[in-house]
């Protein structure tokens, strides 16, 4: 399915997002992680789907060519227009990374470890809301609207796409209930190393796809 394919690269990008990796990261290594672990992944499935759902829901307002032989004007503006802001936003992220010799953690960052099980499913639908992600769902909506025929396709779609996109949420959570003891190591150095490079790797990956959607978008016109 053609949505499908076009959705991979927004999916793979969200998922490298280093906040709710880091967030995932302190919550499997603070004491409440049996009680927040789940929640957080819940929340971060459901807060991907409703985000990107809804997007599309607000796309369908956009027009689309009625043939496949006609461009789609309107939906290749705005996506080059996304793509244009990802980029600013990351270049922006990228140079104010540069320019700090050591990484702060936020203090939300640092106390995600102490919520309870609600406060983790609200974190992880509030992080879908960043305007990195916001940009992203809005480009998948866009991407649906013009490439899904029926409602089952956008669903299946949207199903991938949500999947691929919490996947660094959903493997690390799975692999720590399996395997506490053999993941915390890695959950550690994966920990440290996201804080002093997360930033810079999630600013290189925002104009990467920040290219890719501006393509898209010229194809389309």
């Amino acid at each position: 399915m053609q949505a499908i394919g076009h959705l991979l690269p927004f999916a793979v990008a969200l998922a490298l997002s280093a906040v709710p990796i880091l967030a995932t990261l302190f919550i499997l290594l603070s004491p409440n992680r049996k009680r927040s672990a789940l929640p957080f992944l819940i929340g971060s499935l459901v807060g991907i789907f409703v985000v990107a759902a809804l997007c599309t829901l607000a796309a369908q307002a956009v027009p689309a060519a009625r043939s496949p032989r006609r461009p789609d004007t309107v939906i290749g503006a705005l996506e080059i227009i996304i793509g244009a802001a990802l980029i600013v936003l990351a270049i922006f992220s990228f140079r104010r990374a540069r320019k700090r010799s050591n990484t702060p953690i936020p203090n939300w960052l640092k106390s995600s470890g102490s919520l309870g099980p609600w406060s983790s499913f609200g974190l992880a639908l509030v992080l879908n809301i960043r305007p990195k992600a916001l940009l992203i769902a809005v480009a998948a909506g866009l991407t649906v609207r013009a490439d899904a025929d029926t409602l089952t396709d956008a669903v299946i779609a949207l199903a991938i796409y949500t999947v691929i996109a919490a996947s660094t949420v959903l493997v690390p959570i799975i692999a720590t209930i399996a395997a506490p003891e053999r993941t915390e190591p890695k959950l550690v150095a994966g920990r440290d190393w996201m804080i002093r490079n997360g930033e810079a790797i999630t600013s290189i990956i925002g104009v990467v796809i920040g290219v890719v959607i501006v393509g898209m978008g010229l194809g389309r016109l």
